[in-house]
């Protein structure tokens, strides 16, 4: 992708990482969680991190208006609790499954030793970590902006950063991996679902994305990176 978009891929945690994964999955405890089961709540002490073999989950806040916008979708490969649980402060959001999901969780201490232990696992920690406060920047920028279709298309582009490994996936088309509904868009970007439905129609129209029975595919990524650099 563009240098500006360095932020947005997306790996597994462990890829070349092998001993670091056998020594966190030896200290971790698996958990098997069906479709829309909460992992943790806003508000509750930040005990564990946890790593997602399988799945699909949702990081969102619940506003005193009792809406609730998304932060981040994590997906298989990617940890997740890690930003509250060193210094064990409540958490400040919620995660939830959103697809039957297999992860990973590992307490406070493990973690810490694990760290301690395993350096390069830390120095990961660390780039993720500083990945993510560029993405929370960048949404806050956008906000700032009001151009929600920016934002939006920011959001195509982030779901699909792992699909863009060289400069040939720029020119599409690209698969938008997940389905997600125009109501979970529209949380994500701080707008509205009918300002969501109107966006997408004009990037349809404007050859940039194609939408099929909820898949939504990229047909211009260069045009769209532009778009979301306006």
């Amino acid at each position: 992708m563009e240098q500006s978009y360095w932020h947005l891929g997306v790996e597994d945690f462990f890829t070349g990482l092998e001993r670091e994964r056998r020594a966190f999955l030896l200290r971790s405890r698996r958990r098997a969680l069906p479709k829309f089961a909460a992992v943790f709540d806003q508000g509750e002490p930040s005990r564990s991190c946890y790593y997602l073999e399988k799945g699909l989950v949702r990081i969102y806040g619940v506003s005193s208006q009792g809406k609730e916008p998304i932060f981040f979708m994590r997906r298989a490969g990617e940890l997740f609790g890690l930003a509250e649980v060193l210094e064990s402060p409540l958490r400040r959001a919620g995660a939830q499954t959103l697809t039957p999901s297999v992860l990973h969780e590992m307490d406070r201490s493990a973690l810490e030793d694990f760290l301690d232990e395993n350096p390069r696992a830390a120095r990961k920690v660390i780039c993720i970590l500083g990945r993510r406060l560029r993405y929370l920047s960048d949404q806050v920028e956008g906000l700032m902006a009001g151009d929600v279709g920016a934002r939006l298309a920011k959001l195509l582009l982030c779901l699909c950063a792992e699909s863009f490994s060289g400069p040939a996936a720029r020119q599409g088309p690209v698969a938008v991996p997940l389905k997600l509904t125009q109501g979970q868009m529209a949380a994500m970007v701080g707008s509205c679902q009918q300002t969501v439905c109107q966006f997408l129609k004009k990037f349809q129209e404007e050859g940039l994305i194609r939408v099929e029975l909820k898949r939504i595919t990229l047909l211009d990524p260069a045009s769209l990176i532009s778009r979301a650099e306006c």
